[in-house]
């Protein structure tokens, strides 16, 4: 099982995380990932750590696909792939309807059927082996709308870019994880739990079978955060506001991802509760509504000792990249534990 670096996006100021790039370097850790939501992009912090590090690769977790079109989405691939000699890997999600209508303005869609369409166009930007063509729902290439000048024309892009180079997809739903199965490199969960495997195997099986392709080299690479300390239920404590924040209120109570996630882990009323709570506006209680059981099942957290048992649940998983969020004290205890 390799390691990876989770930064994440920024809070009202930019952290600039490229010590801790480094440091995650030197433990030996494969990969750093970058993020975005409705603030920090996850593109530039990837160029500024891909250009403050040596060896290891970085990618984004997640580009949002509403966010960009799919061409420019490829250009900003290859060129920081390379710039950096190759470390680049492209990690791409389609985000929530908050972000997607509230912040970029464009409509939510159908998010299995736009992802289909711009993982297809950036691959066959990637390949170069013709100029680009496309005739979907969401993406015509060239431009043929009722307002369209009718002098675009199929282009080919001047960079030679790699054609094989790595694409993931965030998905936890079973026909987004089915769809990451089929058509992408490696699968980004969030909240991920080990002891549901069984669960998300039947949904990837579906994708790769879907693909006439087999699981070898696919990478599966949930995110956990880790909190190292004595106390397990300070840990906890510590680790349950994140847990609040999305079953509770990241989304319309109607359409809330994250909630649906935990209720297909068998959490239906503490789900209901804690959102309840949440959207009333009573964020402390909702996060005290987080069951223990959750969090251990979704997070590591406590002494170096109970993380080491944790683990083993991770790797008979069949995790193969473990992107890891927390403090310089989590990277190195998960380090000397995995590698």
């Amino acid at each position: 099982m390799r390691l990876a670096l989770q930064l994440g996006y920024s809070g009202s100021g930019i952290a600039k995380e490229v010590e801790r790039a480094r440091e995650a370097e030197r433990l030996g850790f494969d990969s750093v990932w970058t993020a975005e939501a409705y603030g920090s992009d996850a593109v530039s912090p990837a160029a500024w750590v891909a250009a403050s590090t040596t060896r290891i690769h970085v990618g984004t977790a997640i580009m949002q696909i509403p966010a960009r079109t799919p061409a420019m989405a490829a250009m900003t691939a290859m060129t920081l792939d390379g710039l950096s000699d190759g470390r680049f890997r492209m990690g791409l999600g389609v985000s929530g309807p908050q972000v997607v209508e509230g912040w970029h303005g464009v409509p939510f869609g159908k998010p299995l059927a736009r992802t289909r369409e711009y993982v297809e166009i950036v691959r066959a930007i990637l390949r170069r082996e013709k100029p680009v063509e496309h005739r979907g729902d969401y993406y015509q290439i060239p431009y043929g709308g009722p307002d369209a000048t009718g002098l675009g024309k199929p282009l080919k892009s001047i960079l030679h870019g790699r054609a094989d180079l790595p694409i993931y997809l965030a998905a936890i739903g079973p026909k987004n994880v089915a769809l990451a199965g089929e058509i992408a490199d490696g699968w980004i969960p969030i909240f991920f739990s080990p002891h549901r495997m069984a669960m998300f195997r039947e949904w990837l099986d579906e994708g790769f079978r879907a693909a006439g392709k087999t699981p070898s080299g696919f990478d599966i690479m949930p995110g956990v955060v880790v909190k190292v300390g004595d106390d397990v239920a300070a840990c906890r404590a510590a680790l349950r506001p994140r847990l609040a924040l999305y079953v509770g209120g990241m989304g319309a109570r109607r359409r809330n991802f994250y909630n649906e996630l935990v209720r297909r882990y068998g959490y239906d009323e503490a789900a209901t509760k804690v959102q309840d709570l949440y959207l009333s506006g009573r964020k402390v209680d909702a996060e005290a509504a987080v069951p223990d059981a959750l969090v251990d099942e979704v997070t590591l957290c406590g002494p170096r000792e109970r993380i080491r048992d944790q683990l083993e649940a991770w790797k008979a998983a069949g995790v193969t990249t473990l992107m890891v969020s927390g403090d310089t004290g989590a990277l190195r205890t998960v380090a000397e534990l995995v590698l």
